[in-house]
């Protein structure tokens, strides 16, 4: 029996490529080889996001495309993973007969049989979502990336049930994942050379394995390489712990960044998404974040155009993120998504001209922010982590400070992977532009030791 190829696309957020992570490692134990492009492979899997419409679109655009291929190639098998699998099961196999397989994001192990069924020449469904599937035992296998930055999943679902959000009810309940192999899976990227991992869940601050909170997991997590940065998304502001903050500003390679979504900057709007904070408390929390961790940057995710949005609440939303000054946003005009309580309940009223208009207001102010405050950067020293090379110039290196920013710098003779002492010389709203100094190290630059 010859050899299955396999291709998986992945689209959305960073869960979605760490999932697509242990889809690989499953696929590899099953004596598959990956390959780098959908038409040398016998089966093609497409991981889905369903959080906006247009994300949803271009997955749409993309099967009708594949279906070209398996026109040519009847052997090919086409299957969808993820989000998008339990809301649209029916429709993408019984009407548009795009795809072969179809599989939630809990029923990643089904896989194997799933492609059995349809050897034998059925169409192959698995979209149910669990209340204990953490996939703690699967080790990921990274085939993309920059073999610098990881991503690494603590949780899975989320119970927050945001009136917007359609997570609840494509990734189901919320549930932890062991810290043991979570700390295991650490220590196997920084054995493979990784210098930088990011956690991954819907809502970190809930993480809870026996007595084993978010801040506890960091702690454990900042000591398995001292030379190996840490980041997390996405918290969310109702229960951020404050010893969190005391632990990120003493250890040095727990990064002075923080993405802590808004979503909007009135009280009523707030209420009618669910999000279970005031405006006073979320620029309280702000306030904290910034005096216990001097120079720390942020980013946020804004919505514009939700359902009922006045001007004034547009307005309030505005004077929000010019009173925090974030580094960086993630901002969308807002995309109704079924199965939420928004879809149930409220109007999606708010006309696509004026959500088009309040989005571009808001990424305009943005904009200004960013280049003013990477503008003040100008004549500091930064520690950067090598990502490669910028894509304007292979004679120029780029990658993130500390803070989340990033920075370009000629070349020299530094690698992906080295950290590089910098000067910030001159910059836009996307981009430090720098002069190194010289390579370095995390526990020689802030001149401390994670004590294990």
């Amino acid at each position: 029996m010859k050899e299955k190829k396999f291709y998986i696309e992945t689209y959305g957020c960073q869960m979605n490529f760490a999932d697509s992570e242990i889809v690989n490692s499953i696929l590899l134990e099953e004596g598959m080889r990956p390959v780098h492009e959908a038409e040398s492979a016998d089966v093609v899997l497409v991981n889905t996001c369903s959080i906006r419409e247009n994300a949803e679109t271009k997955v749409w655009n993309r099967l009708k495309e594949l279906r070209s291929i398996k026109k040519e190639n009847g052997d090919l098998t086409v299957g969808v993973l993820g989000c998008m699998a339990e809301r649209i099961k029916d429709r993408i196999i019984e009407q548009e007969h795009l795809v072969d397989i179809v599989v939630g994001p809990d029923a990643y192990r089904d896989i194997p049989r799933l492609l059995q069924e349809v050897e034998d020449g059925r169409k192959a469904v698995n979209v149910l979502l669990s209340l204990e599937e953490t996939y703690a035992d699967i080790a990921p296998v990274r085939t993309t990336g920059n073999g610098v930055n990881a991503f690494v999943s603590i949780m899975r679902g989320c119970d927050n049930m945001c009136s917007f959000c359609v997570v609840p009810f494509t990734r189901g309940r919320e549930r932890s994942r062991p810290m043991e192999s979570i700390l295991r899976e650490i220590k196997q990227l920084s054995d493979e050379g990784y210098k930088e991992v990011t956690l991954l869940g819907q809502n970190v601050n809930s993480y809870l394995d026996g007595e084993n909170t978010f801040t506890r997991l960091m702690d454990e997590a900042s000591k398995v390489d001292p030379e190996m940065r840490f980041r997390f998304s996405s918290p969310h502001p109702k229960d951020f712990p404050n010893d969190l903050l005391h632990l990120i500003a003493e250890r040095p390679n727990l990064c002075n960044y923080i993405h802590i979504p808004a979503q909007a900057g009135s009280d009523t709007m707030l209420e009618r998404m669910r999000r279970p904070y005031t405006r006073e408390e979320y620029l309280e929390l702000i306030q904290n974040m910034k005096s216990i961790i001097p120079g720390v940057s942020l980013s946020t995710d804004i919505i514009a155009g939700f359902c009922d949005e006045t001007e004034e609440e547009h307005e309030q939303t505005l004077t929000l993120m010019a009173e925090v000054e974030y580094d960086l946003a993630y901002m969308f005009a807002y995309s109704e998504r079924e199965r939420t309580l928004a879809h149930r309940k409220y109007e999606d009223n708010v006309p696509e001209k004026v959500k088009k208009r309040r989005l571009t207001e808001i990424i305009n102010q943005q904009m200004d922010i960013q280049e003013r405050r990477n503008q003040d950067e100008i004549g500091r020293r930064h520690v950067v982590l090598v990502e490669g090379t910028s894509k304007r110039s292979e004679e120029q290196m780029s990658g993130r400070t500390d803070t989340n920013k990033m920075c370009v710098f000629d070349r020299k003779d530094f690698e992906k992977g080295d950290y590089v002492e910098v000067e910030v010389t001159d910059a836009t709203s996307a981009t430090l532009i720098a002069r190194p100094i010289k390579k370095t190290t995390l526990t020689e630059y802030y001149g401390a030791e994670v004590v294990a």
